[in-house]
């Protein structure tokens, strides 16, 4: 039997187990997937108390840094982006991944965005780390508009392939083919206001909390094209699924299931 949860703080908001028993309900796996509320500097601790009954963890942020520094092993790609998203109990202990670099890959493929040269990343943290990687290729031109200068060498380490420059916070939006906000609720809202005709490009919103978010309705409403963050927390958690369980996953009918079972508890 599975048995995991989402890890973080705040918690009460997350999706995640509404998609988690979604996908086990699918799959024909007995398992249960809750929400804990861990807050910062608390995650060694909480590991520390569990039986061996835990299957694993997704995280939220404050954790994706902080478990990089008390799992027993690191994947390359989590070590590269300095983020990772879900423990796995292994032999040697907890094991750190990331599956937010492939889900914003299976997202924007998804949706058929597969060719684009200048990138736009709103926010320079953890989460903007996994899309500068996931966009990652040689030539590709990544602009990060942030205000945190002491984060720079870390997002170039996640996208080394790529060119990269930092834009101040009170820049005006560029044009690109593809933008992708990182930030957390509110930061980038008030961008929407220079949003006064039809956008370039498609815009990715990694939020789903709060629904949708300023900045994605401003873009919706001229009929531009978006990826929300629904579409984010489902294809990175069908590769949490995939890890956790050990089984061989179908994205393509896993996610439409997952995507519903989001929505409606949006909804509700």
């Amino acid at each position: 039997m599975i048995k995991a949860a989402v890890l973080g703080s705040p918690i009460s908001h997350s999706l995640s187990p509404v998609l988690h028993m979604a996908a086990y309900r699918a799959l024909g796996i007995e398992g249960e997937y809750t929400a804990v509320e861990v807050k910062v500097g608390q995650l060694r601790d909480f590991l520390l108390s569990l039986d061996k009954s835990w299957t694993g963890f997704s995280l939220t942020m404050p954790l994706k840094e902080e478990a990089l520094k008390i799992a027993d092993e690191v994947e390359v790609l989590a070590s590269l982006i300095q983020s990772a998203n879900t423990l796995i109990r292994s032999p040697q202990g907890w094991r750190a991944a990331t599956t937010d670099v492939r889900g914003f890959q299976e997202a924007l493929l998804a949706h058929g965005v597969i060719e684009f040269t200048k990138v736009l990343i709103i926010g320079s943290g953890a989460t903007a780390r996994a899309a500068a990687s996931a966009v990652d290729f040689e030539g590709r031109e990544i602009q990060v508009l942030h205000r945190n200068p002491g984060r720079e060498d870390a997002m170039r380490k996640a996208a080394p392939y790529s060119l990269i420059e930092f834009l101040p916070w009170s820049s005006i939006l560029p044009r690109v083919d593809l933008m992708i906000n990182t930030t957390p609720p509110g930061v980038a809202d008030h961008f929407a206001s220079q949003i006064t005709r039809a956008p370039s490009g498609v815009f990715f919103e990694a939020l789903y909390n709060p629904w949708p978010t300023k900045l994605l309705n401003h873009w919706r409403m001229r009929d531009a094209e978006v990826i929300d963050g629904l579409e984010l927390l489902v294809y990175q958690g069908i590769d949490q699924v995939a890890l956790m369980t050990g089984k061989s996953v179908n994205r393509a009918e896993l996610a439409p299931i997952l995507r519903d079972a989001g929505l409606m508890e949006i909804n509700n």
